[in-house]
Parts: structure tokens; sequence; C-alpha cells
């Protein structure tokens, strides 16, 4: 499902410019006439046309002049507020401004041809009244001025109009009010602003360069490779696949697609599969066509891993942004803490006649291209993080955790002996657990659905510099269940590490719960959405599976057994074509039950993870029939807003099912579903920023808006648009793309929310596929198992507070074991003790057992024994570990 927000958005229409500058004297041709006496002054009109004949009129070059799209293609600066009231664009000017140019509202990128004559009409009004100047000027140095008004405004709206002639072309023009300059703080509202005159803008056509369409990042060696040709030859065609120095090292024929339907193109697919050599810039040519360049390496995914998660760092609120971590374009002061202009997040109140307290609701993340912070979001993003930490100790690829370590990301907690990963997820877990409602208050336990501001702000705006009230909108039952089945997921997760945190987090989790069963219908508003998304949901029953699925996962408890196995999603299929996303979370629960142990039965385990592989197969199948390979249907419906994320989600169930079943047909879809993102697409353009030859880089946000302002930095590395949106919910991309065909609708804009904006469950969605990518390596065969474990546990001493366990080797191989070491993570809070006839050691969750000298030798077929005390909790499950590794391959269990 797309996010469904309606949401005005302040934006520029073309380039990229600055905001505003002096009115620089210039050459300058007024034609206004002295109004009559009470009317508005009204540029005189040249004669009519000829009776019977009809006058064009001229081009309109303002976007959005009504304001019908609230404050979108506007920016407003210098400002204490701005928004729409009653239909108009209004602000708050701070009186004691110096210079008019102080302080502004106007927009950017207006085209404008020298010798043309435009006219610039407008309604305004300024309680109380005050001085605005009207400029039509350059947006960028010089500023050279066309049109210089000083328009003296009442409160009473009047209407202007001025014509005038430019005596120079530019792309970069600018309409400003400058509302600097007065001696007092008034209020100035716009309303029809139009300037007529030039010409109509051509019809927008992407530039989709060379017709054969690759992953422009590159290839594993040993997976899957497949380019997609455009073209309109219906007949094979041959192809070639040259290395850097142009030499051809594979070449074939391709196979004829006919029209694919998400692009409405006729298209051919390209299979070099069998070409393994590692190398970098490589070019498959085809059709008279070369494509972007590539690499095929095994660790192209590497960076990608630390990219990916490094967003949310640079998205954190309430801290300091360090530039020697991130690069000094992303430095900035902490936002929301109270400083001025900020109002705060550590003492928010809530929407008026919601609740009677306030809450201290710092930290977080940024949700994306606004500045609010909702639950349901976090949530998904949040899970996804812990889910990506949690795959190391069950996924026999996954090399036991170390690639997410401490010191592996660039946060300032590194070094403090917690995975980073754990780390990034806990800044948001904090945020969530001050979202809930304190005892004794109405409600109590349950979470506020989200915190933002009252109302929308224009664009760029750094953190710090948001002037808006902040407020606490109320509880919901959606919310109260992505913190209860968080907090949960929390609860097992950092045992090892905080046991304190982890004790908190769990408590708020059951509290939730108990909070969301004793109020199960209170839904998010969805016309609650002025100053940020209303991320409404009318079914919660999805989320009621996932809260339960993981508390009984952490607490091994009964009842929230009970729950989840009365849930018809239990045994339904939660596993949609169009993947899943912060609407749809049962798939989250399905997938934990799958992978993580619990004390399941061995038969209902059995079912879950079939129920997995089936879906993964239904994506698979789906993959085969798409041109493009990626696992989304090609009908208009499949995509929509935010669909690369569902995209990748349903890479996350491929990935899955290649995890538990060792099956590289599943790992290979999983690896071809990141060609789409990065390039292999009809658009030939990666989504991913920094990542391919041609990358999105202008992604909606009010935090990284180069677009609009060159002193403001583009989205860091790693930060991925939401994709192609049919439904075009934008009035941006509506008028740039109407009639596109899926795959086209998407314009690397900062304008387009809906096709264009970032957004934390979206990067949380590459984070997870990036790092299992990374952990294939050359994607190579993986070798055949040569060893068994059994694992018994004796049972939980007296008083719960410890277990004895004994671990049994066998070697299954033919040629002997000569020195082994064994590794495994615990699922919680378990702590080995102590051991007899091995060695053991223990870090966080992992635990490595080493022979001693008298049974370092294992002969095929023969077996040694071990075994350990270690302590744990009555309040989290103790589940038998299921991933065992053999001197770093795999056992059977």
């Amino acid at each position: 499902m797309p996010r469904t927000r309606n949401r005005p958005r302040s934006r520029p229409r073309r380039t990229a410019t600055t905001l505003a500058g002096t009115a620089t004297a210039a050459a300058l041709v007024l034609t206004v006439a002295a109004a009559p006496a009470g009317a508005s002054p009204t540029a005189p009109h040249p004669a009519g046309p000829p009776p019977g004949t009809a006058q064009e009129e001229p081009p309109e070059q303002i976007e959005n002049g009504d304001f019908s799209n609230g404050t979108a293609g506007w920016f407003t600066y210098g400002t204490t507020s701005s928004g729409i009231v009653d239909g108009r664009l209004c602000a708050d000017a701070p009186g004691g401004l110096v210079n008019p140019w102080d302080g502004g509202i106007g927009q950017n990128d207006v085209p404008l041809i020298a010798g043309e004559t435009y006219a610039l009409s407008f309604e305004a009004s300024a309680d109380p009244g005050a001085t605005v100047r009207t400029t039509v000027q350059l947006g960028g140095e010089p500023y050279t001025s066309f049109l210089v008004r000083d328009v003296a405004l009442t409160a009473q709206p009047q209407r202007f109009e001025y014509t005038f002639t430019v005596t120079e072309d530019t792309e970069r023009g600018q309409v400003a009010f400058q509302i600097g300059a007065n001696p007092h703080d008034y209020t100035v509202c716009l309303d029809d602003v139009s300037l007529r005159g030039g010409e109509e803008e051509p019809p927008y056509e992407p530039d989709t360069g060379p017709r054969v369409r690759v992953n422009q990042v590159g290839y594993l060696p040993g997976g899957p490779k497949h380019a997609t040709l455009v073209t309109a030859a219906t007949e094979a065609l041959p192809w070639t696949l040259a290395d850097a120095a142009g030499t051809v090292v594979a070449q074939g024929t391709t196979t004829p697609r006919g029209v694919d339907q998400a692009s409405a193109q006729n298209v051919h697919t390209i299979t070099f599969t069998g070409h393994t050599a590692p190398g970098t810039g490589y070019r498959l040519t085809a059709d008279g066509e070369t494509s972007h360049p590539f690499d095929i390496t095994g660790d192209l995914y590497d960076q990608l891993r630390s990219d990916a998660l490094q967003f949310f760092y640079v998205q954190r609120s309430g801290i300091e942004i360090d530039g020697d971590l991130v690069g000094a374009e992303y430095a900035r002061p902490a936002g929301h803490l109270g400083v001025a202009p900020n109002r705060g997040d550590i003492d928010v109140p809530c929407q008026p006649g919601v609740c009677d307290y306030r809450l201290d609701v710092r930290g977080g993340w940024y949700d994306a291209g606004d500045h609010g912070k909702y639950v349901v979001n976090g949530g998904l993003a949040t899970y996804q993080l812990l889910s990506a930490f949690e795959r190391t100790k069950t996924a026999a690829g996954a090399g036991g955790g170390a690639a997410l370590g401490d010191g592996t990301l660039r946060v300032p907690e590194r070094g403090n002996g917690v995975p980073d990963i754990l780390d990034e997820a806990r800044w948001e877990l904090e945020f969530l657990l001050r979202m809930q409602v304190p005892a004794g208050k109405p409600l109590a336990g349950m979470a506020h659905h989200k915190i933002h501001d009252r109302n929308w702000t224009g664009m760029p705006l750094a953190p710090e510099d948001d002037p808006e009230l902040r407020e606490l909108h109320p509880p919901s039952t959606a919310a109260t269940l992505n913190l209860a089945a968080t907090a949960a997921h929390a609860g097992r997760l950092y045992a090892p590490y905080d046991a304190a945190f982890a004790a908190r987090a769990l408590t708020a989790a059951k509290t939730a719960y108990a909070a969301a069963k004793a109020n199960p219908t209170r839904y998010a508003d969805p016309n609650d959405g002025n100053g940020g998304g209303a991320y409404s949901d009318g079914d919660v029953s999805d989320e009621f599976y996932w809260a339960a699925a993981q508390l009984y996962l952490t607490t091994g408890e009964a009842g929230y057994l009970a729950d989840l196995t009365a849930s018809p999603h239990h045994t339904g299929d939660v596993f949609d074509a169009n993947g899943f996303s912060w609407p749809s979370t049962a798939a989250l629960g399905r997938l934990d039950l799958a992978t993580v142990p619990s004390g399941l039965s061995s038969a209902e385990r059995d079912r879950i993870r079939a129920s997995v592989v089936a879906a993964a197969d239904a994506h698979r199948a789906t993959q085969a029939g798409q041109a493009y390979g990626l696992p989304l249907p090609g009908a208009a419906g499949s995509y929509f807003w935010g669909g690369n994320g569902n995209i990748l989600n349903n890479g996350v169930v491929l990935a899955t099912a290649y995890d538990l079943t060792g099956d590289v047909g599943y790992r290979d879809a999983a690896v071809q579903t990141i060609d789409y993102i990065l390039g292999r697409n009809a658009l030939n353009q990666s989504y991913v920023t920094g990542w391919g030859e041609k990358a999105s880089r202008n992604q909606h946000s009010r935090i990284f808006g180069n677009q609009l302002d060159p002193a403001s930095p583009n989205p860091p590395d790693g930060s991925i648009a939401g994709g192609a949106n049919a439904s075009l919910d934008d009035p941006f991309a509506a008028q740039l793309l109407a009639g596109c065909a899926p795959m086209f609708c998407y314009v690397d804009d900062i304008a387009s929310y809906a096709t264009n904006e970032v957004a934390i469950n979206w990067n949380s969605a590459l984070a997870w596929m990036a790092s299992f990518l990374a952990d294939q390596g050359a994607a190579e065969q993986p070798a055949p198992s040569t060893c068994r474990v059994s694992y018994v546990n004796y049972g939980i001493w007296h008083g719960g507070g410890g277990f004895t366990a004994q671990v049994t080797i066998t070697n299954t191989g033919t040629t002997p074991v000569d020195g082994w070491t064994l590794g495994f993570a615990f699922s919680g809070a378990q702590k080995v003790r102590e051991a007899w006839m091995a060695g053991v050691t223990q870090q966080g969750a992992t635990v490595t057992v080493r022979n001693e000298t008298y049974n370092r030798r294992i002969p095929p077929g023969g077996t040694v024994t071990f075994g350990f005390n270690a302590t744990t909790t009555p309040a989290l499950a103790n589940p038998s570990p299921t991933l065992f590794t053999l001197n770093g391959t795999p056992c059977t269990t």
C-alpha cells in the first residue's frame, strides 16, 4: 500500500537556484498606470482583438499560484511561521529586519525570455499594514531585476497587476515578495499569483540514456546476470560484453519478450550469467546501443550496506550530526531541542482536546522529507534494523554478524561494545518508548500516533531552523502495537548488552499490548494530515498478530502463543504480490516465527517455514514473467507511493527462503531484485543516491534541499527514492507525467514527494537487503554440510536463574576434522558460566567453543561432546539455538 499523505510542499519547478537576494538595480521597463482612486494599481492593456476573434491567453509561468495545492512550488525564509490559511499563503514577518530581502516568499526557476512582455498579478494583504517589495529577478548572482515595486499593503486584500519586459533569457527567474524592512511584526497573505507571458513549457521527456538497461553498480561473479534491451526488433539480436579495455569477453543473442506491461516498451532480455570473471568497467552492447558501465565483483554491496544504514544517523532528531563521521556537508546542530527558533520536542503538548499533559519525546528519526516522527513507520523501520541483526544468529551465510558488529558503522556510539546497528535502532526505540501514554492518564500504556509540526513548513528547512509548534496526536491502536512489537523485539536482542534497557523495553511492550487489547479500535484519523502525514490504518489485526508473535518469541509465554495462533493471519496468506509495508505487518510476524528460535513444535515451525517458501515461489514466478526482472506484477496498481520499499521487501521474502532452504534459486531471485533498484528499469535510473552512473540525487526532503539551495546538501549516498507511482499523488508529478506508463511515473525532482521522497521504512528495506547481498560475497555455490550438531537443554535450575546444556558434534564428512571451533548464538540473555570438555568464550549473544587438546580430532562418523552451565533470566524464553557452524561451515541439526 502507498503512504496516503495529503501534504502540501514547497518547490521551485526546474533547476537548482538560490532562494533570494538583493534587489540589484538593473534595466527595468515598467508600464504601470496610475490606478483610479480606491482601485488596485492595474497595468494598461493593449487594444483588444477585432470583434469576433478570440484572444489566446499567454502561458502561465507560476506553479500553484492559487495555493490549491498548499505551498507546493513556493519557498519562504526569514519568517517565524507560514502556511495556508483560508486558501491563501500567509506568513508571519518579524519586525526589525534591516533589508527588504531579509525575509521573503517566492518561487524559483521561472523561465523568462528576453524581449518578451509579462504580466504579474496577485492579491495581497498585510495585518497590520506594511510595505512589501515585489520583484521579478534572476534567482542567483547577480540578481538582475526585471521588475521592482514597493507595494503598500493594508489589512484588506487588494489586487495588483504590473507588466514589464525582460532583458535577458534565463531559466532561473525568481518571483519574490520581500517582506523585510518593516518596523513591526505583521502577517502577509497572498493569493492568485500569476505571471503570464513567454512560451509554453515543452512536454517533459525523461532522459533514459542507452537502450541497454543494466544494474549500473554491477553483478556478483557467481550470481545471476541479466539486462534488458529496449528495441523495436521482434527477432533475437546479437549482444556482446566488453571489459574496460574494450575487449569482447562474452557474446550471445537476446531473448525477445514482447511489450512489457509496466513500461509499454518492446523489450528483449540479455543473459550473461556464464561470465564470472571479476572486473570493472564492463559494458553490454546490443542493437547499436552500449550500456552504462558496471562491475563484476564479490564485494559489490559491502559499502551499500554501510551507506544504507548511515542514512539513519543523518536522519536523527535531537542530536548534533558530526561531520567528522558523515562528511562536513551533513554536519548540523541538534534539531528540536527547544533552542530558538525551535519550539522543541522536550516538552510537547497534545493537539487541543487530546490530553492534559506534555511529554518529552526527543530523539528518534525524522520520518521522511518532513520533520515529523511517526510511530507506525518508525516501528517498521526499527524492526528491519533489528531483523537484519537477528538474521546473523540464524542465517548460515551471515558470517556470525561480524559485518554488523561494534565499529562497523559511522555512528557516535561506536566502540561501546554493542553492535552499531543496535546502537542506531536504539535511537529510535528510545523515542518510541517516550511516546507511551504515562501511567495514571486516560489510555495509559497506549502510544501516541505521531508528533510533528502544527503546520506544513517550506523547503528547504534544516531541523534546527524549524519554528513551528510541535504537537502530540491522539494515541492509536496501530501505534501501540508497533510499540509493543518493536519493544518486545528489543527485549531479547539487547539483553546481552544492556539488561536494564531490555527489561524496560519488555515491560513497555507488555503494557502496550494490554492497552491495545483494551482499546482495539482506536484508529488514526485519515483526515489528520496538516503538518504531517496521517498514516491511518483501519485494520490492525495484522499489528496484533505481529506484536503477539514478538512477545511470544521473547518471553515464550503461553498467553501470547494463544493470541497469535488464534489470529486469522497465523494460517492465512500474509504475503501479498505487491509486498508489505507499514499498513500490512502480518508478514513481519510470519518471517520471525519462521526464522527465530522458539518453543514451537517442529510440525508447526515446518508449516510456517513452508508458507514463506511458497510466497517466495510466487515471487519467483512473478519475477520470471517481468522483462525487467523484478518480483512485482506489471499492472499500474502495483506501482504506488513508496513501491520501491515493497519491491525490496519481496526481496526480503526471497532472501529468507534462501536462508531457510539453502536453495540458490531463491538467492539468485533475491540478488536479481536489486537490479531494478540500481538501474535495470525503464528509466535507466538508479534510485539510490551515489550508486550508479545515473542515480537519484534530488529526493524530496527539507533537510537535503540542494536543488533549491546550493548551500543545502543532496541526500547522502545510500538514500533510496520512493519510486515509480502510477497514481501521481502530488501535483508536480500529476502535471509533468500525466499518461505515463507505470514504470515511467517517476521524476528525480524535489517537488515530487509522491515519487521521489526519502523515508526511513524504504531505507530500512534497502539496508536489510544490502546486508543480505553483502553477505553473499561472490555468490558461490555453498559447500555441503559435513557436520551435525545435537543440542540438549537439561532444563532450568530451581529458581529459573540458569540451565545446563550438552552439545554433541558429529563429523558427517569423509575426512577427519583436526582442530575445531564451533560457533552459535543465544536468542536473549543466556550467558555461559562454565564449560567442560571444551573452551568457551562469549561476546554478547555469540558463543565460540574450541576443542581441548585431547578431543581436537573428529574422525569421519566420529563425535565429540561438551557441556556447559549458563545463566539466564526467567522473563525471557530459552529456546535451543538453530544455527551452528563448525570451522565456519554450517552444520545440520
